[in-house]
């Protein structure tokens, strides 16, 4: 049984029942709003978000319709933040399809967003749990926080890892994290195992986008994105910024922040990336990364049943050992 067969073994029919409802969400008798939500709905990847509040709730008592209006709020509040982003930096591509606004327009983009988000509140609201509507409200406040935080660091001028993983702490790490406590808590889960639920979630969160990170530094066409994309962009990320505060030199500290304020040319970016992997900055991101895997994993109760210990382990394994 491949990795995904496995995550999914122990809510098989919870994650049915989640799809038949995520699909009916993203729905609406306006033709363009429908032509673009379908759109949406098509190129939906593997739904790691929403397996995560599943597993949690398993975990903890069992899924209940709280649980699956949890998933489906906090999977439209991600796709809509994602189409924000597109939108934001400008990007044609999301792994390696078409982006929304490339496909249609800016306006179009985040009109869409919008609908989504209302129709995120929308489901969380109906679980009639005032904790989960807060979750996905807080979830809001901090994917703004961290996107606005990576916009005013294109001006600074040192090189924090404390920065970086504030940043992804409010973007990526908040998602995973609010998706493990809204599936805890749809349960009937304690505090304090709700409060654990919400680490774990912020361990793989972390994980995950640390590996997101590493795929800039290698061509993959799968991604739709070339090596040192981040860069174009002007984002520096763990691999970079562990190298410019460890080995690198005035020179290519400079260069760094010419990257940074995004006036650094293609080969520039293109010699700063070998730099980075001559430097040893893959080697130590990836370290952290597996750092970050242990920890989720310390995190599980003891008496966590074999079916669902599995599938756990494969998805902490998933997240750091995929290739796109």
């Amino acid at each position: 049984m491949d990795k995904i067969a496995l995550i999914k073994e122990p809510i098989k029919r919870e994650l049915s029942d989640f799809k038949e409802l995520f699909d009916h969400s993203l729905q609406s008798d306006i033709p363009l709003l429908r032509d673009v939500l379908e759109y949406v709905r098509q190129r939906n990847g593997k739904m790691m978000r929403p397996i995560l509040v599943l597993l949690m709730a398993k975990l903890y008592g069992g899924v209940n319709d709280a649980t699956l209006h949890a998933a489906i709020s906090l999977e439209l509040l991600h796709t809509a933040s994602l189409i924000h982003d597109d939108v934001v930096d400008e990007s044609d591509k999301r792994r390696g399809q078409s982006s929304v606004n490339a496909l249609y327009n800016n306006k179009v983009s985040v009109l869409v967003g919008d609908f989504m988000l209302a129709t995120s509140l929308a489901h969380a609201a109906i679980t009639n749990e005032i904790e989960l509507v807060g979750i996905v409200s807080h979830l809001g406040q901090k994917l703004s926080e961290g996107e606005i935080i990576q916009l005013v660091n294109t001006s600074n001028k040192d090189f924090s890892e404390n920065v970086y993983f504030d940043v992804i702490r409010k973007k990526t790490a908040a998602l995973f994290a609010a998706s493990a406590e809204s599936g805890a808590l749809s349960a009937g889960a304690s505090e304090d195992n709700v409060r654990k639920a919400a680490l774990f979630g912020e361990m793989i969160g972390i994980a995950f986008q640390i590996k997101d990170d590493i795929f800039d530094y290698f061509e993959n066409p799968e991604l739709g994105k070339p090596t040192g994309n981040d860069m174009v962009e002007g984002k520096l990320t763990l691999p970079a910024l562990y190298v410019l505060n460890h080995t690198a030199g005035e020179k290519e500290r400079d260069l760094a922040l010419r990257i940074r304020s995004m006036k650094a040319t293609k080969e520039e970016i293109a010699g700063f990336v070998e730099y980075v992997k001559d430097e040893g900055g893959i080697e130590y991101a990836e370290k952290v990364m597996w750092d970050y895997r242990n920890k989720a994993l310390d995190l599980l109760p003891e008496t966590t049943g074999t079916s669902l210990k599995e599938a756990f382990a494969a998805y902490i394994d998933y997240v750091i050992e995929r290739n796109k």
